[in-house]
């Protein structure tokens, strides 16, 4: 949907962006690098969703991703091939290049519990997993990436020029045998975030009258109710 080679962001964009940064509700869908997103052959995007896991001591995970990736048919939602319900009648495809599932998704992995830097790389790992729950297969010409940052460990020393820096600090971590619940929480939100994408973001005409329909939310619905979901259970 973008002139890929304009080389359209510049220092003053990127200094804005961390400007403004602030807490509060990140904006979903079609906006800021999620502008020109494809996910499954519909309008893609930015989204979000996170998990508080008891288990891990009331620890919180949070994932954003930047959807862009994924054949129509290949879509699930709750395990169900609503893709499939759906055709390009109903709702037209974006062309052949994103119906062979080009593209890229990007996953950012972020908790406060207090993790070290392997074990961030294995939650990390487990965003691949929300993505394939969702009906990504890594196809070829896609570049997928997926990090993982802790913060449980905020506040430690950091300027080791200074005389008055510790000989050593008391770093935590989880211990492995409560990790799992964390992995459960990533691959979860990961696969919510990237529907959370599909559902917020809008049609778009981009470069070149390219046009990206939306997944709307009722067409959703009467897909996922063709399936033979059940929306009470749901």
């Amino acid at each position: 949907m973008s002139d890929v080679n304009a080389m359209r962001v510049t220092e003053e964009d990127v200094l804005a962006a961390l400007a403004s940064a602030s807490d509060g509700p990140v904006p979903e869908g079609n906006v800021g690098s999620g502008t020109g997103m494809i996910c499954h052959g519909f309008k893609g995007g930015i989204g979000t969703a996170s998990r508080v896991v008891p288990e891990a001591e009331g620890s919180a995970v949070g994932v954003l991703v930047q959807a862009n990736h994924g054949r129509r048919e290949q879509l699930r939602v709750d395990g169900y091939p609503v893709g499939r319900e759906i055709p390009t009648s109903d709702v037209p495809s974006p062309g052949a290049f994103d119906e062979a599932g080009a593209g890229s998704i990007i996953g950012v992995v972020a908790t406060d519990a207090p993790l070290l830097p392997t074990q961030c790389e294995r939650l990390a790992q487990r965003a691949g997993l929300g993505v394939a729950r969702a009906g990504g297969l890594g196809e070829n010409f896609t570049g997928d990436l997926f990090l993982c940052f802790a913060v449980g460990n905020r506040g430690l020393p950091m300027n080791d020029l200074c005389d008055d820096v510790p000989f050593d600090v008391p770093v935590r971590m989880v211990a492995n045998r409560w990790i799992t619940p964390l992995f459960q929480a990533v691959v979860e939100a990961t696969e919510e975030a990237i529907l959370n994408a599909l559902l917020a973001a809008e049609t778009t005409t981009g470069y070149g009258g390219a046009t990206v329909h939306a997944l709307e939310a009722d067409t959703l619905l009467a897909s996922l109710r063709r399936t033979g979901w059940d929306e009470a259970a749901g």
